[in-house]
Order: structure tokens, then sequence, then C-alpha cells
């Protein structure tokens, strides 16, 4: 995976999978700190201790339809080469966290990527799901939630035309307010 976005929207997948119906993201970059930190988390079946121990192993999965797993084993990759590293915390029946830190300004971090197809796809082909998303950077900060976005809504679904048209000036907007101080958005209700 070339940008980290695809981790992200990976990740969250592998979530929904394991049959959670929450998933709770955050990006946050802290350049004076030299750190990148994503976490996505999810309250799924969870992993018992033994399926825990070898989730970043390439050659392991849970899936039947393959043999190899990447997901998580490619993101500890991507972290370990730009001077971080990658937790994971499993407890069945509750859940899954994945931590992934990375240096702000290492020169092998790979971009960001597509943030807001990342949501856009997560929200289209998951609308049942709900799904909290924050990306900080320094002191800057904007949310979404998806209980936000379909009140917002007033009964359209989050699928259809109007509720992803939504997301997707939620999150630019929200996009925009990291870089453009005059440009706030700290919830997605203020998009309405």
């Amino acid at each position: 995976m070339e940008d980290l976005a695809l981790h992200i929207l990976d990740i969250a997948q592998n979530g929904v999978d394991a049959g959670a119906t929450r998933v709770d993201i955050r990006v946050e970059e802290d350049a004076d700190a030299n750190e990148l930190r994503i976490l996505v988390a999810d309250n799924g079946r969870g992993m018992d201790a033994g399926t825990l121990t070898r989730v970043v192993d390439p050659f392991f999965t849970t899936r039947q339809t393959r043999i190899v797993g990447l997901g998580l084993p490619l993101l500890r990759q991507a972290a370990e080469a730009a001077g971080g590293h990658l937790t994971v915390e499993s407890t069945p029946g509750a859940g899954t966290r994945v931590v992934a830190v990375f240096e702000f300004g290492h020169l092998d971090r790979a971009p960001l990527g597509d943030l807001e197809t990342t949501v856009l796809v997560l929200l289209a082909s998951h609308p049942d799901v709900d799904l909290d998303w924050t990306h900080r950077r320094g002191p800057q900060e904007y949310s979404l939630s998806t209980a936000d976005l379909r009140a917002a809504l007033d009964g359209a679904a989050l699928a259809s035309p109007e509720g992803l048209a939504l997301v997707r000036h939620a999150v630019r907007l929200g996009e925009a307010g990291l870089t453009d101080p005059s440009c706030r958005a700290t919830r997605s209700e203020d998009h309405r």
C-alpha cells in the first residue's frame, strides 16, 4: 500500500468483517513532536491471545478466502521503516485497537493519501456502522460522527447521493480547516 489512508481503510474493514458496529479512527499529526499517530479501534469480535500473537505474521490469516494476511504486517513495516512502531490490543468479545506511530518528518514515511475517499468508502460500503472520525494537525482538529451526519440528513440514508455529498462536504471543510485557520470545523453538525 502506497499511502496510509489505504491502511486505515484496510484496518477499519477488518473490524467490520469481525462484526464491528462501531469504528473509531483518529489521525494525529504533531510536527513539533515529530509524530504521526493513527488509531483504529472497533467493537468487533476481538482476538484471543493466540491469534493476537500471530496477527502481524504475513502468513497468518483467519480468512478462508486466502492464505496470507498482509494488512497489519504491511502497516507494521511502514511504521518501522519510518522510525515508529505498531501496537495491537484486542479482547475477545470487546474489539480491537490498532495504533501505528510514525516519525512525522521521516524520509521513508508514506504520505497520508486520500483521507476523503477513505471516509466516503467506509460510509458508502457500511452505512449502518457507526463511525467516529477525527483528524488533528497540531492544535487544530475536526471530527465527524455518523450520528451527527444522520441527524443532519433528516431521514436520508448515509449511502444516498445526499448523504455522500454531505460527508464529502464535511471532510473537505474539515481538511481545509486544518490548513487554513480561518476555516474551522469541529463537529459534523457545523456542516448543516
